[in-house]
């Protein structure tokens, strides 16, 4: 793999189809020959900041087209993207740019205000606007006529579930297999168009990017997700392929109403946990191919995928590993699990990253034998699908039992009057720990908890149905919309006993 050699993938693509679009934001259209001037112009202005290849350059940037423009220069000159998550506090990022080792930070003109903070913290860190970037005289920049495919492209932070984020090393070859794998997938047509309302800095946006330019296909590209744009997008762009998260597929279906989308439209890929019964029938009711995806930051996009006509026929599972990946389910002694019996998940393939930036100890902690240990809990049944139960930091261990919040969470989500559901422990002095539920209700619902409880203890193991139910108007969700179970407890705070 080390020695793997290929063309620079935006300047292999200029030149295979230059006329072909390559993107549409807002009223603006970009074709892959204007796509790759643009980049190589603003390569050269990178170039005047001092940035030369393996250097590591920070992007704090929105859902934009001169965002693309930025991470394809980078690309072009071979230095590594630090894609930093726009919604994180300042401190937040300020470690991220000091333990990335980022000579230089790219951002947002309406995120000036943190540059005062960023220059007093890091004092080799050099900060520029985009606008600011933009306007300096551009030097010939050195472009990287091939590229190692193990070489580093892009750094991601995971969102930090325990202790400190980490950053995720993805090299060219991590993105080119996650692409193959999803074509190999999804299919390839000539007609494709993906709508990305994902945010860039998000594996999920980003890979959609990198599939763009290996397949030689546009991308819609919204600055934030909005579900009649995206409607009229589809039809108007011709779209073929979105990818979404449960919340933003419900709103859809439910703004269409008696419509359907149109017969071009090919799938839905689903990520961020299984969807609930009721939306996957309604999307069938409406002819809508839902792919049901599992994957990470660690393995560039989804690497186990549902094809839609499985969907009801192996309700809740997120499918079988991409066809360049393996899964294995394994116990707590190292041993392959039967089908049926939950253990970790653990992955192999290429597109799964090499390790954590600058953190031997935690990247060898998280390979065995070649095998990335993703903490995940789930299963396997005897045809190979995969069902995944929990996190495992999540995972509540009442009376001696265990039990995995999504488990039930996934029981609320299919009660009709329950619009969203996080699901975390609390400590109790009989049991260690026992489950508490936090409840969305929907806009008019007549909901209550003995209504909740009767119908948990219907569905679910005594044990397993929570002790309390609290209702919230909104759940704490990071930027890829990942319930974030650790921050539950703080809704309690100003509670006054349950409503």
């Amino acid at each position: 793999m080390s020695t793997e050699l290929m063309p620079n993938f935006l300047k292999k693509r200029a030149f295979l189809t230059p006329e072909r679009t390559a993107i549409y934001f807002l009223e603006q259209t970009l074709t892959f020959k204007e796509l790759y001037h643009r980049s190589y112009q603003v390569a050269g202005k990178l170039k005047a900041l001092g940035l030369q290849k393996d250097h590591s350059a920070g992007v704090l940037l929105k859902n934009h087209l001169d965002t693309v423009v930025i991470l394809f220069a980078l690309q072009l000159i071979g230095v590594r993207g630090v894609i930093l998550n726009n919604r994180l506090t300042a401190t937040e990022l300020v470690w991220q740019l000091q333990d990335s080792k980022a000579t230089v930070l790219v951002l947002e003109d309406s995120f000036s205000e943190m540059e005062l903070e960023f220059n007093g913290k890091i004092a080799s860190l050099n900060t520029i606007t985009k606008a600011r970037l933009f306007k300096l005289d551009k030097e010939v920049p050195a472009i990287q006529e091939e590229i190692c495919l193990s070489e580093i492209c892009t750094i991601m932070y995971t969102s930090g579930t325990t202790g400190n984020p980490k950053g995720v090393v993805q090299t060219f070859g991590n993105h080119w297999w996650s692409a193959v794998g999803s074509a190999l997938n999804l299919g390839i047509s000539e007609g494709d168009c993906w709508l990305c309302t994902v945010p860039l800095f998000h594996i999920s946006g980003f890979s959609i990017l990198m599939r763009s330019v290996i397949y030689g296909m546009p991308i819609v590209l919204h600055d934030h997700f909005d579900v009649d744009k995206s409607l009229k997008d589809i039809t108007d762009k011709q779209v073929t392929i979105m990818s979404v998260v449960g919340t933003m597929l419900t709103q859809m279906v439910e703004a269409l109403n008696n419509r359907r989308l149109p017969s071009h439209f090919r799938c839905m890929l689903l990520g961020g946990g299984p969807a609930p019964l009721p939306l996957l029938t309604a999307c069938v009711e409406k002819a809508i191919p839902v792919f049901q995806s599992y994957g990470m930051t660690e393995s560039c996009s989804q690497i186990v995928t549902l094809s839609p006509e499985y969907s009801l026929t192996k309700l809740g599972s997120a499918g079988k590993p991409l066809f360049p990946a393996q899964l294995q389910i394994v116990l707590e002694d190292g041993e392959e699990a039967s089908a049926g019996v939950a253990g970790e998940i653990i992955i192999k393939g290429p597109n799964v990253t090499p390790g954590y930036l600058y953190r031997p100890e935690a990247s060898n902690e998280t390979f065995r034998q070649g095998w990335f240990l993703t903490g995940d809990i789930g299963y396997m049944d005897e045809e190979g699908f995969l069902y995944v139960l929990d996190r495992r930091s999540d995972m509540i261990i009442s009376g001696g039992e265990n039990i995995y919040p999504a488990e039930i969470e996934a029981v609320l989500l299919s009660y009709p009057e329950v619009l969203d559901v996080g699901v975390t422990s609390q400590d109790d002095p009989k049991w260690g720990q026992v489950p508490i539920a936090f409840i969305v209700k929907k806009e008019g619902a007549d909901l209550s908890v003995e209504k909740l409880e009767h119908f948990c203890l219907n569905q679910l193991a005594k044990y397993k149905v929570p002790k309390t139910f609290h209702f919230t108007d909104v759940l704490p969700r990071n930027a890829a919309k990942k319930l974030l179970r650790r921050n539950l407890h703080d809704l309690l705070k100003g509670e006054r006993g349950d409503q």
